[in-house]
């Protein structure tokens, strides 16, 4: 070839073409669900939206989840896929990132888990909520944050974040509970009297003034529209359960606590023919165990205990995962998913993701394992 500058770029074209092609092949098409593999996305890489939520907006799923590195620390932020058919995930980039200020609250080396983002009809809102712990406090801050965008793939823009319900005592809190003890709280943990005193609210008169504790959390919308924020507080041993403002970016001051003393993390909530149902995890760390499920009549209680739902091998380990969310099929009446992350504390994002259909047994809900399966 007489033309140097022709052959360069002719090897170029050839080079890049080989490149797409390689890509493409790599690039998966699912039709169905296989719990616990590496589940590519649209690009050929693993899913990066650990402890996640989705939404559902005009024919389109958006899954919302942590972007994890090695470590559990926050350093690229909230990231955004979206989906037609659930199967098959596109990457739409972070919707909330890690802020360059380092005095930010959500600086990179901040704690971001569980974002769960929903959509504000009177205000034309996408509104995002997660649990966030400030840079250097491990897991002692114990806040919620709040941030909102006009477009469901961001950038999200963050608001502030709160410690729930400061100054406002529980609707199902007894009066006499709201006096300290003339004898004092207890000191040791885990003695009859101490459980005692925490079911009788001695962590929610330790917080009263500066607000609740908020770990472990989700946000649900029910079918008047009225969101309620879900969260695991007073040292992750009593659930929370309060209903939001109508703009969904505060919190009204009407507010339960669920189950005191149950050690649940990890809610996950949907509805079904006039009920309320709860999936949680137990108090185990990143370490797996058995989940716990609940029923109500009234989201703000009371709720009654129906056991693990998880049934076959490994049930006494939820299968290895933790519960992140319960997903609604559009257009299945009925048909939910189990959403939860097989964590990786070694190595964060290498964690899995396990979805599987949520059955029913005597009106509980129950989960099966499965290999794999469709929709």
């Amino acid at each position: 070839m007489k033309n140097p500058k022709f052959k360069y770029l002719i090897l170029f074209v050839l080079f890049f073409t080989t490149v797409s092609l390689s890509a493409q092949s790599t690039a998966p098409n699912y039709t169905a669900f296989y719990p616990g593999k590496i589940w590519k996305d649209s690009e050929g890489n693993h899913i990066n939206a650990h402890g996640g939520g989705i939404m559902f907006k005009d024919g389109t799923y958006y899954w919302y989840g942590e972007h994890k590195g090695k470590s559990s620390l926050a350093r690229v932020g909230i990231t955004v896929y979206s989906s037609e058919d659930l199967y098959n995930w596109k990457n739409e980039g972070v919707a909330l990132s890690v802020a360059k200020d380092p005095d930010s609250e959500i600086t990179s080396g901040s704690v971001m888990e569980r974002p769960k983002v929903v959509y504000n009809e009177k205000t034309d809102k996408y509104v995002m909520w997660f649990h966030l712990e400030l840079k250097g406090q491990g897991y002692a801050a114990a806040r919620t944050g709040v941030a909102t965008s006009d477009s469901p793939t961001g950038p999200f823009t963050y608001i502030k974040s709160y410690r729930p319900n400061s100054k406002k005592w529980p609707q199902n809190f007894k009066e006499e509970w709201k006096e300290t003890p003339k004898d004092g709280e207890p000191k040791e943990w885990w003695t009859p009297k101490w459980r005692k005193a925490l079911n009788e609210g001695m962590f929610v008169r330790r917080d009263f003034e500066k607000g609740q504790m908020s770990r472990d959390m989700t946000i649900y919308i029910d079918t008047d529209g009225t969101a309620y924020h879900i969260t695991s507080s007073e040292e992750n041993q009593t659930l929370h359960i309060s209903k939001l403002t109508d703009n969904y970016l505060d919190f009204t001051g009407e507010w339960i606590r669920m189950q005191p003393g149950g050690q649940n993390e990890a809610p996950a909530i949907f509805q079904k023919d006039g009920y309320y149902y709860m999936i949680t995890s137990g108090l185990t760390g990143w370490a797996p165990n058995a989940a716990r499920s609940f029923r109500a009549k009234s989201i703000m209680g009371p709720w009654e205990k129906l056991g693990n739902p998880a049934r076959g091998k490994h049930a006494d380990k939820t299968f290895f995962s933790q519960s992140t969310f319960i997903l609604p099929v559009q257009g299945k009446e009925d048909s939910f998913i189990f959403m939860a992350d097989r964590w990786k504390p070694e190595n964060h994002i290498d964690g899995r993701y396990i979805w599987l259909p949520i059955e029913w047994e005597n009106d509980k809900p129950i989960i099966r394992w499965k290999e794999n399966w469709t929709l």
